[in-house]
């Protein structure tokens, strides 16, 4: 065994599972799922209705509730069972912003393109103001950052100040993102040879520089010490988008009424404050707190197991979105395309023996907070398990654009990619390449995240699917453009039709998808100080 190589192993690993080529695949029903998906598409209507009237789906909100009760309502009507809410505690009150108008008086007049940051207060009425610029680096040390403040003290009271020094972008992106990915790029992805991926290295921050949030927390307590009447960010994006988060703190006391402003009106006003010209703004913000609304809901339905209701394959995408948009391709159209998987199965009159059960997950914005928690509530961990931890065959989720897949990536073994890349085969002709597998446990809160990691990070099976980028992390991706023509039809028919098959025949199978041993299970990953 020693002297075996790295793809003679796995081969050998593989065939001594049985798997090579075993997986029992109906041919019948795949065709019949292609006709539903294709010439019966729901998929769209779906998505309208998840984005053109139930948004914008900021969790706590008001709308966020209604796009969940929508949601449970269209899934008992097309048939599906035990369709509930499941609660779980926020731990903040809700808040929407109503309305958001915001103009420069002088030296000329017109309009400005802001989007309003969450959880932070409204202006009771027009606020008019002189803009102040706070010329603060990307990464100050704190004595940079105190002489910064010390010295804006005599200007900005009861001001407007624009917070950040000038950017320069590049015209255009200078590493932008094909339109679908190239057949090399998916060959090296899939390739069962190819090491796991190591992932991004993070850029090295300055020496001695404060972290963002204790950067940006000072800032917010000197604005509201001199009672400046709004904050203004730079979006410091291309073509006019903008991208609104929010108040970390939760506490409207903290901050004051805060907007971002697309970069091309952001940077005129700079300038003309740098000739010496004084600016006047005004804005009007109605912002709205709900504080008994404290908690997130996800919303859970099933197709009932025939032999083995027990064993569960989870299909899950997140439900909330930001605000600044409708939030299709984050994640509504993820989120359309697991309803209709289960829509097309239950259509068709597929009688799965385990149950296949979809999870529309609140809060994963804000940290992936309600996967956590069904996960916690459920599940517990490998190593602090709960009754059904082991009825967890599978999770699948997405949460990459609105891109069609194009193959699955599993947190498990390499026998785990082969029964995946055997379930996939049937859909090759739509460009579907294959399965990979990383066999490490992810950090929690280890920077840009989705609800998988709440699964795999506990030690459950868990998988991602790997789609075209088309616009999503150079355009889409939580900005003031993710709407629904954004979303590429005929990749979400077809997404949704290779899930409905894939969850189907993985419900069939003798055997659960291969996972680790209790031997082979990764440690617990150390959390990022």
């Amino acid at each position: 065994m020693a002297g075996l190589g790295r793809l003679s192993l796995m081969a050998l690993w593989v065939a001594q599972s049985g798997l090579q080529g075993q997986e029992a695949i109906d041919a019948a029903l795949n065709a019949r799922i292609r006709t539903e998906a294709m010439e019966r598409s729901q998929v769209l209507a779906t998505l309208h209705q998840l984005t053109d009237v139930h948004s914008p789906r900021l969790t706590a909100s008001p709308t966020y509730k209604a796009a969940a009760d929508w949601t449970v309502a269209q899934l008992k009507a097309w048939g599906l069972t035990n369709v509930h809410l499941e609660p779980w505690d926020f731990g903040h009150g809700g808040w929407a912003n109503e309305r958001c108008s915001a103009h420069v008086e002088a030296p000329w007049k017109g309009h400005l393109a802001v989007e309003v940051v969450a959880w932070t207060p409204g202006t009771q009425g027009l606020a008019r103001g002189k803009a102040v610029l706070l010329p603060v680096p990307e990464e100050p040390t704190a004595a940079e950052l105190d002489a910064i403040l010390l010295a804006a003290t005599p200007h900005v009271r009861g001001q407007i100040v624009l917070v950040g020094a000038p950017k320069d972008l590049p015209a255009v992106n200078p590493t932008p993102m094909p339109p679908r990915q190239s057949e090399e790029a998916l060959a090296k992805r899939f390739d069962p040879a190819a090491p796991p991926s190591a992932g991004r290295t993070p850029k090295p921050k300055r020496e001695g520089a404060l972290e963002p949030k204790e950067v940006n927390a000072r800032i917010d307590a000197f604005l509201v010490a001199n009672h400046v009447r709004v904050r203004v960010n730079d979006a410091a994006l291309r073509n006019g988008q903008v991208r609104a988060f929010q108040n970390r703190s939760y506490d409207l006391a903290k901050a004051v009424p805060t907007v971002v402003m697309r970069h091309e009106d952001y940077g005129r006003i700079q300038r003309v404050l740098a000739d010496g010209l004084a600016v006047t703004l005004a804005f009007e913000l109605e912002n709205r707190s709900y504080p008994d609304r404290t908690q997130g809901f996800n919303v859970v339905a099933e197709l009932a197991g025939t032999e083995r209701p027990e064993d569960v394959i989870l299909l899950g995408a997140h439900l909330d979105a930001w605000h600044t948009a409708t939030g299709a391709t984050d994640n509504a159209a993820s989120v359309a395309v697991m309803m209709e998987a289960g829509r097309i199965l239950q259509a068709l009159g597929a009688k799965p023996k385990r149950t296949i059960r979809l999870v529309l997950w609140d809060g994963e914005e804000h940290g992936l907070l309600g996967s956590d928690a069904y996960v916690r509530a459920h599940y517990g961990s490998f190593e602090a398990p709960l009754k059904a931890f082991g009825e967890v065959v599978a999770y699948f989720n997405m949460d990459s654009g609105a891109g069609q897949i194009r193959g699955l990536g599993a947190f498990g073994v390499p026998a785990t990619a082969a029964v995946l890349r055997e379930l996939l085969a049937p859909w090759q002709d739509w460009g579907v390449k294959g399965a990979s597998v990383n066999p490490n446990r992810p950090v929690k809160g280890g920077g840009p995240s989705t609800d998988v990691v709440s699964f795999s990070n506990a030690g459950l099976p868990a998988v991602n699917l790997v789609q075209d980028g088309l616009e999503y992390f150079e355009y889409t991706w939580h900005t003031s453009i993710d709407t629904f023509e954004r979303v590429p039809p005929q990749d979400v028919k077809r997404t949704a039709a290779v899930m409905a098959s894939v969850a189907y025949h993985l419900a069939q199978r003798e055997q659960r998808l291969p996972f680790f041993t209790r031997a082979e299970m990764p440690p617990v990953p150390k959390a990022k100080p």
